[in-house]
């Protein structure tokens, strides 16, 4: 495939799968997640946990460092290299939402950390609640930039393709986790990362919408995201704010 002919940012598919492409980028410029947040979803007692949707393990690193025991799974195999190179203590296995290999009941805990809006939301629900015991917790997690700052508000700008507005914030308005779950709750916990424009620019290029572009609209963004850090000190904070959901299994 060459650079000018990737596919479609219209297809959620090609869109899911597009991140094996820069797995190691990905592993080095995505942002962590706040060991509080997942404290609050999970509770202080270890527990068996799944990481769904586990990409390069950037969560399950957080989660075994609380002292869980974790199953990255994850369908992208570029993913699931990375993850096997950087974190030794959890094997990843092939599979997704839809189709968790695992007996039922087999665990505490289901998280997704910025991968639930992939999953086809039915099937995934059953399959989650299918893995998880009674009593088990689904979290879905994202960190969501913070656009009350003005320049990373014109970042929004500059990322948001016109050609598609299906970008999801992490911002769940009617939280359902189908009918074997209880009522969602859900806490946002803000946080920073270190950033230069080298490193916007690595970041950016981790997305899917980047990753499915056209070459031009690649080298427009970077060049926008440039012009943008000039006006930025050499280092500075890009802002979070990570949003977790939680519901317990019936």
């Amino acid at each position: 495939m060459t650079a000018d002919k990737r596919p479609s940012d219209r297809d959620p598919a090609a869109q899911a799968l597009s991140f094996g492409l820069a797995a190691e980028r990905y592993d080095a410029n995505r942002p962590t997640y706040p060991p509080a947040a997942l404290t609050w979803a999970l509770g202080t007692p270890a527990r068996h946990v799944v990481d769904l949707g586990a990409g390069t393990g950037i969560l399950t690193r957080v989660l075994l460092a609380l002292g869980h025991r974790v199953l990255p799974v994850e369908p992208d195999a570029g993913m699931r290299d990375r993850l096997a190179t950087t974190t030794p203590d959890a094997v990843p296995v092939e599979g997704s939402a839809e189709r968790i290999p695992l007996e039922d009941g087999a665990v505490d805990a289901v998280v997704a950390g910025q991968s639930y809006h992939w999953f086809d939301p039915e099937p995934a629900h059953a399959e989650i609640a299918r893995v998880l015991r009674s009593g088990g917790i689904f979290a879905p997690v994202w960190n969501i930039r913070d656009d009350s700052v003005p320049w990373v508000a014109r970042l929004t700008e500059i990322l948001d393709d016109p050609r598609d507005h299906r970008t999801h914030e992490g911002l769940l308005e009617h939280p359902d986790f189908g009918p074997e779950f209880g009522p969602v709750a859900s806490k946002g916990f803000q946080h920073e990362v270190p950033m230069t424009a080298d490193r916007l620019v690595a970041l950016v290029s981790t997305r899917s919408y980047y990753l499915t572009a056209t070459g031009q609209r690649q080298a427009e963004i970077e060049t926008q995201i440039r012009e943008l850090a000039a006006g930025l000190p050499e280092v500075f904070p890009l802002p979070y704010l990570t949003m977790i959901y939680k519901a317990v299994r019936n």
